[in-house]
């Protein structure tokens, strides 16, 4: 049976075709598809953990167990789990165990377009990366294969254009496969220095014996038609090559690491002309390089951003190529098409919060998640956002740095998943170490900017099961703070007076402002606005909301009742109390 398949939700059907009994993950676009369609299958046991560190680590005990195990995250969530991924690498396995990282390049989701193939090197781990939906299949089932035989975790890397593509996958029957026995082994699990100095000799000797491999692996195909262009590429640059140059010869890497030296070299001298294409950072090139081949990549082709066909063609035939002319790309039909800047959505609760922090003229630090928009006009109140859980942390550096004084106008703000993420340990430092700052929760019950995934906070599992609900004040006060106050983000007066009260405290304090996301709940009745024309006095107060269903038209102000979710927040701030709740 063949049907057709996102590339992440092949990965979990590779996943179930193969006997994966645990999948962990967090959230991250353009990985986070993968933990959703493995958690429909009944025999696979998936969860979202409270960051990728901990998905990394429940998943290698799984493994260590005996019960092969699937984590998944997005190239910025490896980081986040580099402690664990470097240390299992010396450890090794028992059952499989498969890492999925997919890559951002064009950063249409992430704060960088980092590669995480250098992940793979650094740690001494093999890496594939699949060109469709069905190679996305195909490789978790080889990923195993290599993690059991070689006892080694391996990455299976994905980009956003395979994620989130679909191509015809054909479906198979899941594996019987039985836990493997579970054996106390310390010189092998306990990495203590004697220990790890004994597995280190293992890591170096299993690379070698899978850069042998790598020469004679299936998935690294040899296309050879005509000999005056080759191409050396991988993933989702090979499609595009293909595209342009279909009679071009072709060395598709389905192995990324380690590197098959003999067929390289073999292909090198079929060839006239040799390239590498790929995207981000030149690694296939640096390593064809020091095997002595001559081949021409990124002074040709750019490291910033995705590849396109486009691209490609323009690079390539546009230069002296097969014909010997030159031949601009074709630009294709193009149309004017007006900028849609991102903005919050209508109703959304960070709306009112943004609204007073630029109200005050406060410093923000801000973080990652769909709030980070709150520096975008007209809100304007973030000044920062580096990574998951840095607020808390830069906001406190910035106290240290400036002041207390400076700190009176500064607060930190963070989503609700994003504290649970890594913004615990960064209020724990504020306590600890005497901060006076405030930290303002923005908690709309959900994992908004990936989709609305649950988290410890919510009472419901990936699975769809209820859950022991996280109590975030709870928390906090557990964390020794002794200043914390809840809120309702629709009430600009309660908000802006706690906000003003909590920024003169001489210790830390902490403002939860509650009110689930204004698109959970898609059934809800929705109250809706109007604005008197007669006594609207074209102050324009109300666009300082940035509400998309507020419109600037000619003659005054319109509230676009098919925008409007009924949050009120533009009545609040109306002087002449033109905007008015329809009756």
């Amino acid at each position: 049976m063949k049907e057709l398949m996102l590339g992440n939700k092949a990965v979990a059907r590779g996943a179930y075709e193969c006997g994966v009994r645990v999948v962990t993950a967090y959230p991250g676009t353009p990985s986070t598809e993968i933990a959703e369609e493995a958690a429909k299958y009944d025999e696979i046991y998936a969860q979202w953990s409270p960051n990728e560190k901990v998905a990394m680590e429940v998943a290698i005990g799984a493994a260590i167990s005996g019960a092969r195990a699937m984590v998944c995250m997005k190239h910025v969530g490896l980081n986040v789990a580099a402690d664990p991924l470097f240390t299992v690498s010396y450890t090794g396995i028992n059952a499989g165990l498969v890492i999925v990282v997919a890559d951002d390049p064009g950063m249409h989701s992430s704060q960088n377009e980092q590669d995480s193939r250098y992940y793979a090197k650094a740690a001494a781990l093999p890496m594939l990366e699949p060109s469709d939906s069905q190679e996305a299949k195909d490789f978790v089932k080889l990923a195993f294969e290599i993690s059991e035989q070689y006892d080694t975790p391996v990455i299976l890397r994905l980009t956003t254009r395979v994620s989130h593509s679909q191509s015809v996958v054909e479906l198979e029957d899941r594996m019987d496969i039985s836990l493997k026995d579970y054996k106390k082994d310390f010189r092998k699990y306990v990495m203590m220095p004697a220990m790890a100095r004994e597995r280190h000799v293992n890591v170096d000797n299993r690379m070698k014996d899978l850069s042998i491999r790598a020469n004679d692996m299936d998935i690294n195909t040899v296309e050879i038609n005509d000999g005056k262009i080759g191409i050396i590429t991988s993933g989702i640059a090979y499609q595009y090559a293909k595209e342009v140059l279909p009679t071009a010869s072709f060395l598709k890497l389905g192995m990324v690491h380690p590197l098959p030296d003999k067929l390289i070299q073999d292909f090198s001298q079929k060839v006239d002309t040799l390239y590498v294409i790929e995207e981000l950072e030149p690694f296939l090139e640096e390593y064809i390089k020091s095997l002595g081949v001559r081949v021409t990549g990124k002074e040709m082709f750019p490291r910033l951003g995705e590849l396109s066909a486009d691209i490609i063609k323009e690079k390539l035939l546009g230069t002296k190529g097969e014909t010997g002319s030159k031949q601009p790309a074709d630009k294709g039909a193009q149309e004017d098409i007006p900028l849609r800047p991102p903005v919050l959505c209508p109703g959304c609760p960070h709306r009112g919060v943004f609204y007073v922090l630029n109200k005050l003229k406060l410093r923000v630090t801000g973080d990652i998640g769909c709030y980070t928009l709150g520096a975008l006009p007209p809100l304007q109140s973030i000044d920062t956002c580096v990574c998951m859980g840095a607020s808390i942390g830069m906001a406190f550096g910035m106290e240290l740095g400036r002041g207390r004084e400076f700190a009176r106008n500064l607060v930190a703000v963070i989503g609700d998943s994003t504290f649970i993420h890594s913004g615990i340990t960064g209020l724990i430092d504020m306590v600890y170490n005497g901060s006076t700052g405030t930290v303002i929760i923005l908690d709309n019950s959900t994992t908004g900017m990936t989709g609305h995934q649950d988290h410890p906070a919510t009472g419901c599992t990936l699975k769809g099961k209820k859950a022991p609900m996280l109590n975030l004040e709870a928390l906090v006060k557990a964390l020794g703070v002794k200043r914390v106050t809840v809120v309702d983000p629709f009430d600009l007066k309660e908000l802006e007076n706690a906000v003003r009260t909590e920024i003169r405290a001489e210790e830390p304090s902490v403002i939860i402002s509650r009110r689930p996301c204004a698109l959970l709940d898609k059934n809800k009745e929705c109250i809706s606005y109007h604005c008197d024309a007669e006594l609207c006095i074209n102050c324009r107060l109300c666009l300082r909301m940035g509400c998309p269903a507020i419109e600037n038209i000619k003659d005054g102000i319109r509230i676009n009742n098919t925008l409007c979710s009924g949050c009120g927040l533009c009545a609040q701030v109306c002087r002449p109390g033109a905007i008015k709740r329809e009756e």
